[in-house]
């Protein structure tokens, strides 16, 4: 008899969904680790350096403390009514706490909150928006969620009604896009990130793919623009920002804009600008370009990746389209009340005057400094190294490399049905307990090979990945010469 459920009669669309960030490397990683525990010294590393994933602090980075402060005060409000509650939280902490608290219905971290979110936290957010851009910005255009990744979802679900529907997406790409898209039955439109000129966006690749796409009968609903690039790292230039946006208006695209890595900026020349604010400096208003931005409390200098807090920001969408999206978040109810309230926090961070200010902006600081040493000493060991190069990280939290493989690796990859730079992954898995993520889980220009590495292991343990990964290398490369 027939199993009741089996890979054969499962949803083809979940069979076709793949997300590499968490897939047979990691999986095998998780293995090596268990083997390292129950038998010490077996492996030839004494430790596991998950460098695949954006997950700062399962890596040491510690969270900021007047976010967490207040976190601690809200979650557990009887903390307010001891005296010495005051020596132990700063006034601040304790003032932002109590607001919070006024705006939640009945004080109740434990409820559901309104389908959108909580909506006194949803005025701050705005707030921290109508800031940040010099535009103002409506607490009912804001969507909680828990994380950026549901706000995605809850989009592909919303403009895709079959694989006739389109979205053109970057390659490289974060893999939530691509396995979006194929869980919700749409077809991915790619457009390549020029690797030559720093990970450009060209407009006339936009409009080579919308255009071949079209031809075939797809009608294209959105571009995806990630600023901060991931896995890239690109930062993009404001008139290549106003040129996505005229583009999108003239396409009639919606403009899906992933700005989780706002804050992670590390070159002098160049700086974030939102494309709400691009949009609306160029004199474009409600009517005239759908834009969704996406933000999240796991990136920037934050890094809180389990509380799952994010949001998205609608603007351009008609009242009764609005109506279906606000019908979508109710299925879910609502996003967790400590990701709302982080949310809030991460978009009206202490000012100068506050009592935290000074504490607050010296971990922001080390943070953001730190991440950008630990940048820069990545791209240049992989630049002295044979075979691999490697763009500069202008922001989020990653180096994207290229890796040339001798034809000899790659044969023995295809011996092993694997993708080569999958085998190369791998290969430096099991002799260094290093995790990358393989490019071809990204996409990649069809004949080059890539991995993905973050910034994120602690200062300290930098010189010990570059050591153990050189050496991988140099051994690599030697045993495959061609």
């Amino acid at each position: 008899m027939a199993a009741v459920v089996a890979v054969e009669n499962l949803n083809p669309k979940v069979l076709k969904c793949e997300y590499a960030v968490r897939g047979e490397i990691v999986i095998h990683a998780q293995r090596l680790q268990q083997q390292l525990q129950t038998q010490p010294g077996s492996l030839p590393f004494d430790e596991i350096l998950y460098c695949n994933i954006g997950n700062p602090q399962s890596l040491g980075q510690q969270p900021v403390t007047f976010f967490r402060e207040v976190l601690a005060l809200s979650d557990h409000p009887c903390l307010l009514e001891k005296e010495e509650t005051k020596s132990l939280f700063s006034a601040d902490a304790i003032s932002r706490a109590k607001e919070i608290l006024a705006a939640i219905p009945g004080r109740a971290t434990g409820a559901y909150s309104h389908s959108q979110g909580i909506k006194g936290l949803r005025d701050a957010i705005a707030a921290g928006i109508a800031s940040r851009d010099g535009f103002p910005a409506n607490a009912d255009d804001i969507f909680v969620t828990d994380g950026a990744s549901p706000g995605v979802h809850m989009m592909m679900q919303l403009l895709i009604r079959n694989e006739k529907d389109g979205i053109l997406c970057p390659i490289p790409q974060y893999p939530l896009y691509s396995a979006s898209i194929a869980l919700h039955g749409g077809t991915l439109v790619p457009y390549y990130l020029d690797e030559k000129t720093g990970w450009g966006l060209e407009i006339s690749e936009l409009k080579k793919q919308l255009d071949d796409a079209r031809s075939k009968g797809i009608d294209v609903r959105a571009l995806v623009v990630i600023n901060p690039g991931n896995p890239t790292g690109q930062v993009l230039a404001e008139d290549n920002q106003c040129d996505i946006v005229k583009f999108c208006k003239n396409e009639g695209l919606v403009l899906l804009a992933d700005e989780v890595y706002q804050e992670n900026i590390y070159v002098d020349d160049k700086k974030f600008n939102s494309f709400k604010k691009i949009t609306r400096s160029l004199g474009y208003g409600e009517d005239d370009l759908p834009l969704v931005s996406f933000q999240s409390v796991s990136k920037g200098y934050y890094g809180e990746c389990g509380k799952r807090g994010g949001y998205f920001e609608i603007t351009g969408f008609s009242a009764p389209v609005r109506e279906q999206i606000y019908k979508i978040a109710s299925v879910n109810l609502c996003s967790n009340i400590t990701g709302q309230i982080l949310a809030s926090l991460v978009m009206n961070p202490p000012k100068v005057g506050d009592e935290s200010y000074a504490s607050y902006k010296a971990e922001k600081d080390g943070i953001l400094q730190s991440m950008a040493r630990r940048a820069k000493a990545l791209e240049d060991a992989f630049n002295n190294l044979e075979g691999i190069s490697c763009n500069k990280a202008e922001g989020a939290m990653y180096l994207f490399p290229q890796i040339h493989l001798p034809q000899k690796a790659i044969e023995a990859a295809k011996a092993a049905k694997k993708a080569p730079d999958a085998f190369y992954a791998l290969r430096l898995l099991e002799s260094t307990g290093i995790v990358l993520v393989p490019g071809s889980g990204f996409g990649q220009v069809p004949g080059t090979w890539h991995v993905r590495c973050t910034i994120l292991p602690q200062e300290d343990k930098i010189p010990a990945v570059i050591t153990r990964f050189k050496a991988f290398h140099e051994a690599f490369m030697a045993e495959f010469r061609d």
